[in-house]
């Protein structure tokens, strides 16, 4: 039986064509779409259990969002020749998209809900991270799954001043801005991106463009959902509910739970206590063979915490910590903490603190980048590490999780946009971020601890760079909202945004925003962003009184560097026959050498432990590609003996002919026991043949010319 294919098309402003299509493959999710743009294709399929797991009061939605190899016809590397575990790149398009659509799920609804998306077909002109949640959010669309959506999602990026919705990839090169947003017809749910020290106003215009976009990919959404005939979604029933002992709750421990969170008391764990002890005492005081359910006291008990916590921000202006609105944490840093690392800095704000370290790095050390459509090498690298006693808790360590992934990599966005440019740096460097206490805006943390880190290392970023997470607090019954500076942990639990902005004393350098609400306005995304850069302002004005401009010397731990420029025709005379040559010094100078082919000629970058022997090493390839100048002297070697001279080496690699008329001014007859070979001699190069730039060596002009003896006069005969 042939399929029953559905297919909607989205026309782009500038005319490309996006067609969601369903029906024809994966019939057997609860919902599958392929989306296509040019020669790019994403499947993206949807399956959610039937009914929740007992005690489960979350949304245990999974997204993986995965590259075909075959999809750009490549096959994968390795010994198993086949796709394994989710790269870092797949794993920041799978949490867009899963950031993108979980807000928009039913607060009530927890059954598991499992998304993937594949891509199918590779296309560098349609990058597919921009593609990734239309997918997901148009297999939700063709399913009976409950979803407030639809969502979309668009690339905006500006290149030669215009800006564009969803660039090709060689365009997106040049871009000074580059944005991933996510919204529903109404309000903005997710922004990601990195800026070349961008204003504020500029990346609001870029939303709003990437939003009007993103609406008219959700009327299309909408369109297919009815011609599907999936408009009414499944009913479902998850939670149970007592509104009498809720009510109940409320009146007994509301007003306990109030004062404690407005004692304003900045220890984590004594607030927690605090919050504990009033719930615990409750608990102890019910009545033996009482009936009450304590899954459903805990559960009221956390909404009460919530509401008490956000009331005494938008009643009182107030926060749990008894600060402002506005208001940062206090912040200390220090750098050059450990004394063998290249670079490292100590930054704390609050109870959050990052030991961050620089480590600074020859070509060799660049990180391969090798996935379905991107090959190539990686020369700053940024790990984030967050380990479980950070927050006091007892967590195996089973390396880097997605957060932490996700984490890392908004860091290396803002610090990349101001390293020093490659010509003038050729180190790779490695950025690693331990956080050691957390309690909100560890990311952060790592940008701050990582821009004084570069500075202790002396590498010459353009402007330091420092970030800071946002919050927000609303009530959709009176209108009432409040913008959070550096928020805590508990903040972003309870708050409906977390909205972290870095950049220098000129721009933005990147943003991730997260809506936890049905949306965001424009009116106050711009207070956001305004508040923010007044916070991060504040928070350099504090890191410059450790460090405030890369030191002038690297460290003597760090190693040292030399970059040479060679002539094309050069480069195999420092490589040598098999490598012998550049093996050679690297074997006698203990320095690195590398040798690179650019269009200009060669480049060889000498890296060493110290100075010694990165200028050992210049001086040996210096002396291989030195040109031999006629009428200049050199101290040679003998290298063989002909029986018409002797040819000496007066460069490496460089012989010349030294004839057996130039040795000496007497006459000699043959070479034997004239010269041996090894042995040094003093020689001038006195001509260089034009047509085979074969040498001429003479050594006897370096000779006292002897003078001619005069013949006895004869007397004249009578």
């Amino acid at each position: 039986m042939q399929p029953n294919v559905i297919t909607k098309e989205i026309i782009l402003k500038d005319g490309r064509k996006i067609t969601i299509e369903t029906g024809k493959l994966a019939k057997l999710a609860d919902g599958s779409v392929v989306v296509r743009m040019g020669n790019t294709m994403l499947l993206a399929t949807v399956v959610c259990s039937k009914e929740a797991k007992e005690g489960v009061d979350f949304l245990p939605l999974s997204v993986d969002y995965q590259e075909k190899f075959a999809s750009a016809g490549r096959i994968p590397g390795g010994f198993l020749k086949r796709e394994g575990r989710l790269s870092d790149y797949e794993i920041l398009i799978s949490r867009l998209v899963d950031r993108a659509i979980r807000p928009v799920f039913p607060d009530d609804f927890h059954a598991d809900v499992q998304v993937s998306i594949t891509l199918i077909s590779a296309d560098t002109d349609a990058m597919p991270d921009a593609l990734a949640a239309l997918a997901a959010s148009s297999a939700l669309a063709v399913s009976d799954i409950p979803f407030n959506g639809p969502i979309s999602e668009v690339r905006v990026a500006k290149i030669d001043g215009k800006l564009v919705i969803n660039p090709r990839a060689e365009d997106v090169k040049r871009a000074t801005l580059d944005m991933i947003v996510a919204a529903t017809m109404k309000d903005i749910l997710m922004v990601e991106g990195e800026m070349n020290e961008v204003g504020e106003e500029e990346m609001l215009e870029a939303i709003a463009l990437a939003h009007e976009a993103i609406k008219d990919q959700c009327k299309v959404q909408i369109e297919l959902m009815e011609a599907v005939g999936k408009t009414e979604k499944r009913t479902y029933s998850h939670e149970k509910h007592d509104p009498e002992l809720k009510a109940a709750l409320y009146k007994e421990l509301y007003d306990k739970v109030y004062a404690v969170a407005a004692t304003g008391n900045a220890n984590k764990n004594q607030r927690g206590e605090a919050f504990k002890a009033i719930i615990n005492e409750y608990i102890e005081a019910l009545p033996e063979g009482h009936e009450v359910d304590l899954d459903l006291v805990k559960k009221y008990y956390h909404d009460i915490e919530k509401d008490a916590a956000r009331n005494l921000v938008l009643q009182e202006g107030k926060r749990l910590d008894g600060r402002s609105t506005r208001q940062i944490r206090p912040i200390w840093s220090e750098v050059d903490y450990l004394p063998s690392a290249h670079g490292s800095a100590i930054f704390t704000r609050g109870e959050t603190q990052s030991l961050t370290t620089v480590t600074l790095g020859s070509k060799l050390d660049e990180q391969m980048i090798d996935s379905a459509m991107t090959q190539g090498y990686n020369k700053f690298i940024l790990h984030y590490n967050f380990p479980g006693f950070s927050t006091g808790e007892v967590k195996p360590n089973r390396g880097p999780g997605r957060r932490e992934v996700g984490h890392g990599n908004l860091a290396m966005r803002a610090l990349k946009k101001v390293l020093p440019p490659e010509a003038e740096n050729p180190y790779t460097i490695r950025v690693v971020s331990d956080i050691l206490e957390s309690n909100g805006s560890s990311s952060m943390a790592t940008v701050c601890a990582g821009t004084l880190a570069l500075m202790d290392a002396g590498v010459k970023i353009k402007a330091p760079v420092t970030g800071i997470a946002m919050g927000m607090i609303s009530d959709a019954k009176t209108g009432k909202y409040a913008v959070l500076s550096d928020i805590l942990g508990d903040e972003d639990h309870l708050g409906d945004m977390d909205f972290k902005v870095t950049g220098t004393e000129t721009g933005i350098t990147a943003c991730q925003m997260d809506i936890k609400v049905d949306g965001l306005s424009y009116d106050v995304l711009k207070e956001a962003l305004y508040q923010a850069k007044e916070g991060r302002l504040h928070i350099l004005n504090e890191i410059k009184k450790t460090l405030s401009e890369p030191r002038p010397e690297f460290k003597p731990t760090a190693p040292r560097f030399e970059v040479i420029r060679i002539e094309r025709d050069m480069i195999g005379a420092v490589i040598g026959p098999g490598g012998k040559i550049v093996q050679e010094i690297q074997r006698e100078t203990g320095a690195t050498v590398i040798i690179e082919e650019v269009a200009e000629g060669g480049v060889v970058t000498v890296f060493g432990l110290n100075k010694d022997s990165v200028e050992k090493a210049k001086g040996r390839i210096k002396a291989i590609v030195a040109i031999p100048e006629v009428g200049e002297v050199y101290e040679g070697k003998v290298k063989s003996i002909m029986p018409f001279g002797a040819f000496v080496e007066i460069m490496p690699g460089k012989d010349g002919l030294l004839h057996i008329s130039e040795i000496k001014w007497e006459r000699l007859e043959s070479m034997d026991g004239v010269l041996e070979v090894g042995e040094e001699v003093k020689v001038k190069l006195i001509e260089i043949d034009k047509k085979t730039n074969k040498l001429r060596l003479s050594r006897k002009v370096l000779l006292p010319k002897p003078e001619k003896k005069e013949e006895p006069k004869t007397e004249a005969k009578n």
